[in-house]
C-alpha cells in the first residue's frame, strides 16, 4: 500500500509541472489545456493573457511606460487537477515608476519669464510674461498606481501654469497716470517755442527711482547756443531782455505744476522776479545758471516722466502706482504792490514804452484729497513777493506840461 501511495503521488507531480503533462479536462481562462505538455500549456495560456500598456500624456509628448507583466500561469497550472476550471491572471508592474515619472516632471517643467517694461520719450512698451509649468509629482505617482490596478491605459501628467513674479498686469498697475499739467505759449514766437520744446524733450523719458532726485538743470543742460538753445526774451533784474534760452522757465514751471500734482517732493524751487502770465502767482519755477528746480521721488516705486510741447502748449505727465490720493494747487494773493508813477520821456510820438505792472505778494498751497474726496492735508508750498514794474511813457513836447516858474515879488 505504501508503494502504491508513493507511485500515485509521483504521478500527480509529473502531471502538474516540469516535463509532464497537464491533468485531463483542465481549463484555464476557458482554454482547454488538459493533456498538454506543461511547457506548451504555459505558453498557450500566457499568450492569451492581455498585456495592457500604460501611456503617460504630457505637454512635451506621450511616454509609454516600461512595464513588466508578471503572471501566475505556472502557479495555476502547477496545482491543476483533473477536470479543474481555473483562472490565470497577469499583473502590470512599473519597477522604475518614481524615477521615470520624476524625469517626466523635470522635462516638462519650465521656468516662467517675467514681463518686461521699456520706457522712452515715446512712452511705455510692455512685453507679456511667459508662464512657467509645474508638475504635481505626488499626484502623477498616485494616478499611475491607480491606473496599474484598475487597468487604465492612459493617464495625463498633471501640470499647471505658474505665473512669474513680474506680470504685465503688475507692470501696468505700477505705471498708471499720477498727474498731468500743461500751460499755453505763443507758438508764433519761434525761438521761444523751440526752447520750450527742446527742454521738454530732454526731460521726457526720465525715470526717478525711489528716493532719487531730478535736477532740471542737469537734465536739460546749459542754455547755450552750443547746447541747441536760441535767443528769446528772459526776465533779468525785473526786466524782459533778450537772452539765450528764453522760454525754458515755462517748461520748468509746467514741470513744477505736474510734480506737485503727483505728490512729489519739491526740494528746490524759485519764483521769478516778476509774476508770469501762464500760471497763478507762487506756482512758477524760475531756473538759471544759479537757480534750479529739483524734484524728489518720496515713493517706494519709480515714477516716469513724459513731456512734449506742440500746438502752443507744453505739458508733462507723471506715471507710477497711484495710492488713491489726489492733489490740487491753489494760490492766494496776499496784497498788491502799486508801482510808482510812470516815467515820462520826450519823444516824437505819444506811446507807452513799458507797461506798468503791479507787484504781488502771494503764497501757494498743496491740497491732498483722499479717494472719497475728503481733504486730508493743506500744506504751504511757497510764499513769494513779485516786484512791480514802473511804466515808461513817451510824450511829444507840446504835451509836456512845463513846470510853473517861481513867482517874483517886487
Amino acid at each position: 500500500m505504501k508503494t502504491m501511495a508513493l507511485l500515485l503521488a509521483g504521478s500527480l507531480f509529473l502531471s502538474g509541472c516540469g516535463s509532464g503533462k497537464i491533468a485531463k479536462d483542465v481549463e484555464v481562462n476557458g482554454i482547454r489545456v488538459g493533456g498538454m505538455p506543461y511547457t506548451e500549456a504555459v505558453a498557450r495560456v500566457r499568450n492569451s493573457l492581455e498585456r495592457l500598456p500604460l501611456t503617460v500624456r504630457t505637454p512635451e509628448g506621450d511616454h509609454v511606460a516600461a512595464l513588466d507583466y508578471p503572471d501566475n500561469v505556472e502557479e495555476v497550472l502547477g496545482r491543476a487537477k483533473k477536470g479543474a476550471s481555473l483562472t490565470a491572471e497577469v499583473r502590470r508592474e512599473w519597477v522604475e515608476m518614481e524615477r521615470d515619472l520624476l524625469a517626466l516632471c523635470v522635462s516638462n517643467a519650465r521656468d516662467g519669464v517675467d514681463a518686461a517694461l521699456a520706457f522712452s520719450q515715446d512712452g511705455f512698451e510692455y512685453t507679456h510674461e511667459i508662464n512657467g509649468i509645474a508638475c504635481d509629482f505626488t499626484g502623477i505617482c498616485a494616478m499611475a498606481q491607480e491606473a496599474l490596478k484598475t487597468g487604465k491605459t492612459e493617464i495625463s501628467l498633471p501640470c499647471v501654469e505658474v505665473p512669474p513674479e513680474v506680470t504685465e498686469e503688475k507692470l501696468r498697475a505700477r505705471t498708471q497716470p499720477l498727474s498731468e499739467f500743461s500751460t499755453k505759449f505763443d507758438g508764433s514766437n519761434a525761438p521761444r517755442a523751440h526752447n520750450i520744446a527742446l527742454a521738454a524733450s530732454r526731460l521726457s523719458g526720465t525715470v526717478i527711482g525711489p528716493g532719487e532726485e531730478l535736477s532740471f538743470n542737469e537734465t536739460v543742460g546749459k542754455r547755450t547756443r552750443e547746447n541747441g538753445f536760441e535767443e528769446a526774451a528772459v526776465i533779468q533784474s525785473g526786466e524782459f531782455v533778450p537772452g539765450v534760452g528764453g522760454g525754458v522757465c515755462q517748461a520748468s514751471t509746467t514741470l513744477f505744476g505736474a510734480a506737485l500734482r503727483a505728490g512729489l517732493e519739491i526740494t528746490e524751487s524759485h519764483p521769478h522776479s516778476l509774476s508770469v502770465g501762464y500760471v497763478q502767482p507762487s506756482q512758477d519755477a524760475m531756473v538759471s545758471d544759479y537757480s534750479d528746480l529739483k524734484i524728489r521721488n518720496p515713493y517706494s516705486f519709480p515714477v516716469y516722466l513724459l513731456g512734449s510741447a506742440k500746438k502752443g502748449a507744453v505739458e508733462f505727465h507723471f506715471f507710477g502706482a497711484p495710492d488713491g490720493s489726489r492733489y490740487e494747487v491753489e494760490s492766494e494773493i496776499l496784497f498788491f504792490i502799486d508801482p510808482p508813477p510812470a516815467e515820462i520821456v520826450e519823444g516824437s510820438v505819444n506811446r507807452t514804452l513799458r507797461e506798468q505792472k503791479r507787484g504781488i505778494a502771494s503764497e501757494s498751497w498743496l491740497l491732498r484729497y483722499g479717494g472719497d474726496g475728503t481733504l486730508l492735508t493743506r500744506s504751504l508750498v511757497r510764499r513769494d513777493t513779485y516786484s512791480c514794474v514802473r511804466g515808461i511813457e513817451e510824450r511829444m513836447p507840446s504835451l509836456l506840461v512845463p513846470e510853473p516858474e517861481p513867482e517874483t515879488f517886487p
